[in-house]
């Protein structure tokens, strides 16, 4: 059960002294709003343990800033106009980072209607009505102007400006990071489809030299001079390395679907044709650990969501306090039309409404407590991020590190194993051993070769991870 009790004096004058009570009242309004109190708890960012640096950066060595490329385009060190022409397309197209960008139109909308609460509100009334009885009938016109305006002594309405400041700055901090989404999985998937483009090239030169394998043992056998067991295997070979290549063909074809979506565009209007590698993979400086808290969208989100919970303390909390409002209208109510706005039919009405709650019951203390447990549930998502964020980091940190040594192996166990096939063929031919051995060894060449592009895929995708961990080329902007 709710209570309310309202202090309202408006009485009607025609006193020329009405004036002069109105700009009477004005500067005390204006004191109550500049010594009125906010209450609640102030923000603090509250604090989280970082590290002095990043334990698997050890033996990194550190890049040479470039001052003159643009700091968001994260993507150029990478050095393929084909994927900087695709990148420009995701901040204009796609359609998740066109609906963040809205729910931060909307977001900014919110802290406008919220800001304009702390300023009087006008409004402009024109009426006119006849009424009677069954004798007699009468006219009543009026024009009126009326003003309202609610005093934030306890600060109410600045917490509540407060609290959609920080959602919109979350809701930009998300937009930041739905970008940096999109942008990196379109990456991921451009550098996974250019190294399926060799994949599929090695095995069409696999391909090509097997089928010449192939020819050349058929004539052997159609001529006496081979088993049929060898020309099983021949053909073996040829038809599992064709079905591999067109594993790949529809692999790739998913992955240039992908990006056709990422860019706002039906897959059935988009292709892009194969190309040799052009991309480096460029040195990624991993900065302080402490930078992140800058330089990720998402822990700047979580960090605004705090501050927002923060402030709904304080809107909860006024709860305690008494509203106060200052009312004011005035205008001419005459029952004759032509003569409404004289003098003598002048209205005007000023006074102060108070408004509190009497009794609810601990429904306030209730609404308080949920404010503060969010405050705490939002804290702890925000130092899970950043714990999140850094662990990202260290993960791809020690998987390029460990890639580097690893791709050196794979290319020389590659090197070895094409030496292999080569001198094993040259011993087929020489009639020294039997077919199933080049087989055996064209294989392993050819696998480990295309060890060495998947390696090469992995290393590409998690320089992406790692330069989208550390933020890409984001940066927290003011928060005040």
């Amino acid at each position: 059960m709710n209570n309310s009790y309202l202090n309202k004096v408006k009485p009607v004058m025609t006193s020329p002294k009405a004036g002069s009570i109105a700009f009477r009242l004005a500067p005390l309004a204006l004191a109550l709003m500049v010594v009125g109190c906010a209450v609640g708890p102030d923000y603090h960012r509250p604090a989280v343990t970082m590290p002095t640096e990043f334990k698997e950066a050890k033996g990194w060595t550190a890049a040479a800033p470039k001052e003159n490329q643009t700091k968001g385009d994260w993507w150029a060190v990478y050095q393929d106009p084909q994927l900087s022409s695709l990148m420009s397309q995701v901040q204009i197209s796609n359609q998740n980072v066109a609906q963040y960008a809205a729910q931060y139109r909307e977001a900014q909308a919110l802290v406008t209607q919220a800001r304009a609460e702390l300023f009087p509100q006008v409004t402009a009334t024109v009426d006119s009505t006849r009424s009677g009885t069954a004798t007699t009938t009468s006219n009543q016109h009026s024009a009126e102007l009326g003003a309202s305006w609610e005093l934030d002594i306890w600060g109410k309405l600045r917490r509540t400006e407060e609290e959609q400041k920080a959602n919109a700055q979350a809701s930009a901090a998300d937009l930041a990071n739905a970008t940096l989404s999109a942008q990196s999985e379109l990456a991921q998937d451009y550098f996974q489809l250019r190294v399926m483009d060799a994949q599929i090239a090695l095995y069409e030169q696999s391909i090509q030299a097997y089928q010449r394998y192939l020819t050349v043992i058929q004539n052997q056998y159609t001529g006496g001079n081979t088993s049929r067991a060898t020309l099983a295997q021949a053909q073996t070979q040829l038809e599992s390395t064709k079905a591999s290549a067109l594993q790949l063909q529809w692999e790739r074809a998913q992955l240039e679907h992908a990006i056709a979506i990422l860019i706002g565009r039906p897959p059935a209007q988009f292709s892009l044709a194969a190309e040799p590698i052009k991309f480096t993979l460029p040195a990624i400086p991993a900065g302080l650990p402490s930078q992140l808290l800058q330089r990720r969208p998402d822990i700047a989100a979580a960090e605004r969501t705090m501050a927002s919970a923060n402030a709904a303390v304080g809107v909860a909390t006024a709860a305690y306090y008494p509203d106060i409002t200052l009312s004011a209208s005035g205008g001419f109510s005459s029952s004759v039309l032509h003569n409404l706005f004289s003098l003598p039919n002048r209205v005007w009405s000023l006074g102060p409404e108070l408004s509190q709650t009497v009794l609810d019951f601990g429904a306030t203390r209730g609404k308080v407590a949920e404010a503060a447990a969010t405050y705490d549930a939002d804290v702890a998502s925000y130092r899970q991020t950043v714990l999140t964020a850094m662990g990202e980091v260290e993960d791809y940190l020690v998987e390029l590190r460990v890639i580097d040594s690893q791709m050196v192996a794979q290319k020389n166990a590659a090197d070895s194993a094409k030496e292999s096939a080569r001198v094993t063929y040259n011993q087929y031919q020489a009639g020294m051993i039997d077919y199933l051995d080049v087989a055996t060894t064209e294989n392993t060449s050819l696998t480990q070769q295309q060890s060495v592009l998947s390696l090469l895929s992995t290393q590409m995708v998690t320089s992406v991870k790692l330069i989208a961990a550390l933020g890409g080329g984001w940066q927290a902007p003011d928060e005040k």
